[in-house]
């Protein structure tokens, strides 16, 4: 075989490995220096090794904060929720206020016969339709939310019904109604207070709902120092069934906020009648602008 074939033959991709040659005992490659082979028990080597020092636990500066559990409400009767500065908050909740075979009836001919429309609120500029149906009745309009509802005195008779059992189950009077139909589970309303100053000083407000269930939820106002942070606020859950009578009165709407959150499950269609007194706006007072800021001095 000629020189140059058996030079290609070594480097082609099929040439054998030459054999490797054995270590002799007790060589040291590439003149590296000696390791232990047999390191001293629980040692990861050779030299001094520290010794780790023993935990210690420091209990935390700043003091671990939990959530509050939600509390639910479904008994019938007065709970006072909060005692403050602001007075006591109270719900009164009465589970069957309209029997069933009433409601029932009273619930078809209002969804046939109210004057429902979605009203466009404003926030920071913005325009926005509440994911809702309304309708206002009073001889005051009602601003909230930057938009007004006009005066409306002509009162469906229904209503006029259901004002008088109303105002004899919780002791108040009413001259104003805003009716709020909630179509589905993603109907909602947010969360927010109803302390507008055209509902005077710690108001009344009587709600009695109509339809299918909802969970209205409240929760406590947070103090100053938590800058706006709900994070650790008492909450509280009321299921609103057919027929249900619900008042807040006393500091609730100063010292708590209440919504109907969005359910993303099948929900039929809720009817919710919020009973109130309304005022004519103070002097030279911008409608719909809450009560808290004009009270200061």
């Amino acid at each position: 075989m000629s020189d140059k074939r058996q030079r290609a033959r070594v480097q082609g991709s099929w040439a054998k490995q030459l054999p490797k040659q054995p270590r002799p005992t007790g060589a040291v490659a590439n003149n590296q220096p000696t390791r232990n082979v047999n390191p001293e028990p629980n040692s990861w080597g050779s030299g001094p090794q520290n010794t780790p020092k023993t935990f210690e636990f420091h209990q935390p500066t700043k003091q671990v904060r939990g959530v509050p559990p939600v509390k639910v409400i479904e008994q019938a009767g007065i709970h006072e929720i909060s005692h403050g500065p602001s007075g006591v908050s109270r719900l009164r909740l009465l589970p069957g206020f309209i029997p069933p075979e009433e409601a029932d009836w009273m619930f078809s001919k209002l969804l046939a016969e109210l004057p429902w429309s979605q009203k466009t609120n404003y926030r920071q500029g913005d325009a926005y339709e509440e994911p809702r149906l309304t309708c206002w009745f009073g001889e005051l309009p009602y601003t909230y939310a930057r938009s007004t509802l006009a005066a409306n005195t002509q009162w469906h008779p229904s209503l006029l019904t259901l004002r008088g059992a109303v105002e004899q189950a919780s002791g108040c009077g009413f001259n104003s109604l805003l009716c709020n139909l909630y179509r589905d589970g993603h109907d909602s309303i947010g969360w927010h207070s109803d302390d507008e100053a055209s509902l005077g000083h710690r108001p009344t407000i009587a709600s009695l709902s109509l339809g299918d269930t909802r969970v209205f939820g409240v929760r406590k106002q947070p103090p100053p120092e938590e800058n706006g942070d709900y994070t650790y606020v008492e909450q509280i859950r009321v299921p609103l069934s057919h027929g249900t009578l619900l008042v807040m009165d006393g500091a609730m709407q100063d010292d708590w906020q209440h919504q109907v959150a969005k359910e993303y499950h099948d929900r039929g269609p809720r009817i919710n009648l919020t009973f109130r007194t309304m005022y004519p706006e103070p002097e030279g007072h911008r409608p719909g602008t809450k009560l808290r800021f004009t009270n200061q001095s």
